[in-house]
């Protein structure tokens, strides 16, 4: 039976400009950063901001489609190993995004782990966050940081930082091919 958050239905967004984004947080972070640059985050705003309501749709639908591609890897990786993606990534996850208080709202945290249960259970995150109303402004910066931690802990996996980005990059490519 299909879903209504099947992935085949759910618009892919923005998957560039949400690599871009995510890509430059990491590497302030790898950068010895704290990943607040003020620079890069001008940038980042200013960026977000030329992009108008249907730009900003298409970022987050965007970064959904990541977060959707890295539990994808992420459960084939685990699977490989007789683990559970949900066991292993969610837990981590809820955690560091609780270190964050500053960056995420508490109430922001289950829908967090809400939309990485969706993707690591082959649901699109993007509709599945849908069925509850539009995005909200508190939502941006978890769903940035969710987007960024999962990066994180799929470099840590491949002992690559820039494995998460090359992942992503190597698909579009793929895709732009076909």
């Amino acid at each position: 039976m299909s879903s209504v958050c099947d992935p085949r239905y759910a618009p892919a967004g923005d998957v560039s400009g949400a690599l871009m984004v995510i890509d430059s947080r990491l590497k302030a972070i790898y950068d010895g950063g704290s990943g607040t640059d003020p620079e890069q985050r001008r940038l980042t705003v200013q960026y977000t901001a030329s992009l108008g309501p249907r730009g900003m749709r298409d970022l987050l639908d965007g970064t959904c489609t990541i977060i959707y591609m890295f539990m994808t890897w992420l459960r084939m990786t685990y699977e490989e190993h007789d683990k559970d993606v949900i066991e292993y990534v969610v837990p981590s996850l809820v955690a560091s995004m609780r270190m964050m208080p500053r960056s995420i709202r508490p109430e922001a945290v289950p829908t967090m782990a809400g939309l990485v249960v969706a993707a690591g259970t082959g649901l699109s995150p993007s509709l599945w966050r849908r069925q509850y109303g539009e995005w909200t402004e508190t939502e941006m910066n978890p769903l940035e940081a969710t987007a960024f931690l999962l990066a994180e802990h799929i470099n840590q996996l491949a002992g690559d930082r820039d494995f998460a980005t090359r992942l992503i990059g190597e698909a579009l490519s793929g895709v732009e091919q076909d």
